[in-house]
C-alpha cells in the first residue's frame, strides 16, 4: 500500500493527471477521468496506477519468455526519453517518424536495413576507398537517412511480441499495424484517445515530459527485471544439463565395466567349448556309418 501511496505521489508530481481540454475528450475515457478542473480533465491516477501495474506485470512476462516488445514514440517530446529506454533494455524503437508498413511490410523493410548495413559495412572496411569522393559522400548521406529511421530496428530479425505506444492518437499507424497482425498494444492514453483501441491501456499525460519519463521507465525496469530472470533461469538451466550429463557419463560408465566384468566371467566358463559340439554336429553325420546304418546314408550323400 505504501509503495502504491509513493508512486502515486510521483506520478502528481510528474504532472501524470493533467489530461486534456474538456471539448477534446473521447467520452469512453470517462472510467478514468477524476474530475474538471477549469475546463481540463483531472485523470484518476488509481486507475493508472492499476493500468500501470498491470501492464508491467504483463511486459515483464513477455521479457521472460525472450521476446522482443518495440517502443514507438515519434512526437518531439518524448523521442530521447523512449529511445534511451528502450537502449538500455536492448529493444527495437521508432522515435523519428513510423514508416508505413513498417510491420505489415516487415520484409521489405528488413531489406532497407540489411542494405544500411552492406553500406555501413562499405565504408567501415575501406572497400569505398575505390569509389570517388562524391560516390562516398552519397553512400554516406543515405547511411545517415537510414540510420535515422531505420536504426532502432537495425537488430530486430522478426516481428515483435508487443508494441509499446506513447500516443496512441499521434501513432495510429502503428497502432493499426499491430492489431492487424494480432501483436499485443501498451499504450499511454491521454483523455483525447480511445482506451479500447490498444490491449493495455495506461492512462496518462502523453504530452508532458516528465509524464511520459516516469511511465516509460516504470515501464522499462518492468521489462529489465524480466530479462533478468530470463538470464538467471537460463544459468540455472546450464547447471542442470551440467549435472545431468555427468550422471549420464557416470551411468554408463558403470554399465560399460559391469558389461566387461560379465563378458571376462562368460569366456572364464568355457564359452568356446560348450559351442564346440554345436559346430560339429553336420560332422557327426560323417561318423554314423561306422556305428551302422551305412546303406541308406551313403545313397542320400
Amino acid at each position: 500500500m505504501e509503495q502504491n501511496t509513493s508512486l502515486q505521489q510521483q506520478l502528481l508530481d510528474a504532472g501524470v493527471h493533467f489530461g486534456h481540454l474538456k471539448k477534446k475528450w473521447n467520452p469512453k475515457m470517462l472510467p478514468y477521468i477524476f474530475a474538471e478542473k477549469k475546463g481540463i480533465h483531472i485523470i484518476d491516477l488509481n486507475k493508472t496506477v492499476d493500468g500501470l501495474q498491470e501492464a508491467s506485470a504483463a511486459l515483464k512476462q513477455i521479457a521472460k519468455s525472450g521476446k522482443k516488445i518495440m517502443f514507438v514514440a515519434t512526437k518531439k517530446q518524448a523521442k530521447e526519453i523512449v529511445s534511451e529506454c528502450a537502449a538500455k533494455v536492448n529493444m527495437p524503437f521508432a522515435t523519428e517518424r513510423w514508416l508505413g508498413g513498417m510491420l505489415t511490410n516487415f520484409n521489405t523493410v528488413r531489406k532497407s536495413v540489411k542494405k544500411m548495413q552492406s553500406i555501413e559495412k562499405m565504408l567501415n572496411d575501406g572497400s569505398a576507398e575505390s569509389l570517388t569522393k562524391k560516390e562516398r559522400l552519397t553512400l554516406t548521406r543515405d547511411k545517415e537517412k537510414m540510420e535515422k529511421v531505420l536504426g532502432g530496428i537495425a537488430q530486430l530479425g522478426r516481428l515483435p511480441a508487443a508494441l509499446f505506444l506513447v500516443d496512441i492518437g499521434h501513432e495510429h499507424i502503428a497502432l493499426a499495424e499491430a492489431k492487424r497482425l494480432g501483436i499485443t498494444t501498451f499504450g499511454m492514453v491521454d483523455t483525447n484517445c480511445d482506451p479500447n483501441k490498444v490491449d493495455y491501456a495506461i492512462p496518462a499525460n502523453d504530452d508532458a515530459t516528465k509524464s511520459i519519463a516516469i511511465i516509460t521507465n516504470y515501464i522499462t525496469a518492468a521489462i529489465a527485471e524480466g530479462a533478468a530472470e530470463r538470464q538467471a533461469s537460463k544459468d540455472d538451466d546450464v547447471e542442470e544439463v551440467d549435472n545431468e550429463s555427468e550422471k549420464k557419463a557416470a551411468r554408463l560408465l558403470a554399465e560399460a565395466e559391469a558389461e566387461a566384468a560379465r563378458g571376462g566371467r562368460s569366456r572364464g566358463a568355457g564359452g568356446p567349448g560348450a559351442g564346440q559340439p554345436k559346430r560339429r554336429v553336420p560332422g557327426g553325420a560323417s561318423r554314423r556309418p561306422q556305428s551302422g546304418g551305412s546303406g541308406p546314408g551313403g545313397g542320400r550323400r
